[in-house]
């Protein structure tokens, strides 16, 4: 059974207000914070209107690349349960764990087996592993069998062009299921439809 959903790059309240009313809301709901080369990038006082709402139980997670202490601080005292560090090292993760007290989802970036073996830097600081894709926000896929041996116990993300009908294929495995892309319409947009679809089919047997 997987151990959840995560939807990520979402940045309108709309799309925002449907997932958390929805019966089978996701575990996590990821917001693009400081990569502005996305389509999801969310600029700052749009991100801290559309995300002082209530959660529900659903943890929000600030998703930043090679953060500075400058967006650090600005987003310090906004709506977020986890931080989702990419290009970030070990040091530097736990001091940004340790300072902001927050949550941490270290993000590695697969194209081989030596990508995969780097959580083992990580795995007594970051409290979730996401495995995901050298696209970044291009939606890229990698081997998903170069996971195949990685601990059970350590608490995973997957992620990269995860497809909604991939879903079933994850069902005896672990991992949060992290998907963006595949939930969006032909113009980039956040399609209702889909993530309806997403989340009905992550609660089946």
């Amino acid at each position: 059974m997987i151990k959840g959903i995560k939807i990520c790059g979402v940045s309108d309240p709309k799309t925002l207000n449907y997932i958390l009313n929805h019966p089978h809301p996701p575990k996590f709901i990821g917001f693009i914070t400081n990569y502005e080369k996305s389509k999801r990038f969310v600029e700052y006082e749009k991100l801290r209107a559309l995300i002082n709402v209530d959660k529900k139980k659903v943890n929000f997670t600030s998703v930043l690349v090679d953060p500075n202490n400058e967006i650090l601080e600005k987003i310090k005292d906004i709506n977020f349960d986890y931080y989702q560090l990419y290009n970030v090292n070990p040091k530097r993760t736990k001091e940004i764990k340790l300072k902001y007290k927050i949550k941490i989802i270290t993000a590695l970036t697969i194209s081989g087996k030596d990508d995969v073996v780097k959580y083992k830097d990580y795995s007594d600081i970051s409290d979730i592993i996401l495995f995901d894709s050298k696209g970044y926000h291009k939606s890229e896929s990698f081997d998903h069998k170069l996971l195949d041996n990685v601990p059970s116990e350590l608490n995973k993300m997957i992620a990269g062009n995860i497809q909604i009908n991939d879903i079933p294929n994850f069902k005896n495995k672990n991992f949060i299921i992290d998907l963006s892309g595949s939930l969006e319409d032909e113009n980039g947009k956040k399609d209702i439809n889909k993530i309806n679809k997403l989340l009905n089919l992550s609660v089946q047997k």
